[in-house]
């Protein structure tokens, strides 16, 4: 740091040896906000209520009882609301502002294994929703009841991914089969609906 500050005008050019890419994201995580709590042991729905909020958040665990997010207003605002709501709950909660002295990198290697495990989650599940088209073509069932039904699940994916690619803040690798997962749970359910209306319109 010092020799950069000490850089002067007479100095050499450096030479570009290695351009970013400018299609990647940033991995350098610009700080975490962290929350340790504890919460009484009974009732056990209190623990489990508290993870799936964090889980929600897309938070990942250090140890037990120790969250950690990418700092952003988003986050911090939803942690200051879920640290109030486990005081509510007789418990002891406390929010943290920090930077990663040593071991950042496997704090962010956990949390982008988090999101490629939800990303791989949505996949699993388009495969189901290409599955049950293709069994309604097998069948030859094309009604309009059945694809409002087909509609609805697909939004619901379209919603899933939608929320994971918010938290996603470093770009995890898993998001690409995901994205073409669903785009071709789009194109199928376009076919499904377009032999609905041909049959509609055959049958008047």
């Amino acid at each position: 740091m010092a020799r950069r500050t000490a850089k002067t005008a007479a100095d050499p050019a450096p030479t570009d040896t290695a351009s970013p890419d400018p299609k990647a994201r940033d991995t350098k995580a610009p700080g975490w906000l962290v929350l340790v709590y504890r919460i009484p042991s009974e009732p056990t729905r209190l623990r489990a209520t508290v993870w799936r909020r964090l889980k929600g958040l897309g938070a990942i665990y250090l140890q037990n009882s120790v969250a950690a997010l990418p700092a952003g207003t988003t986050s911090e605002r939803a942690l200051r609301k879920l640290r109030h709501e486990i005081l509510e709950m007789s418990g002891t909660a406390v929010l943290m502002s920090c930077t990663t002295l040593l071991g950042e990198a496997d704090v962010l290697a956990a949390f982008q294994a988090a999101r490629d495990d939800e990303y791989e989650e949505i996949v699993d599940k388009c495969q189901d929703f290409l599955a049950g088209i293709e069994k309604e073509f097998t069948a030859e069932h094309f009604t309009f009841a059945e694809l409002e039904e087909n509609e609805v699940d697909h939004q619901k994916l379209v919603n899933w991914l939608a929320k994971v690619v918010a938290r996603d803040a470093f770009g995890a690798p898993g998001r690409a089969d995901a994205d073409e997962a669903l785009a071709r749970c789009g194109e199928e359910l376009e076919r499904y609906a377009a032999r609905v209306y041909a049959e509609e319109t055959d049958g008047h």
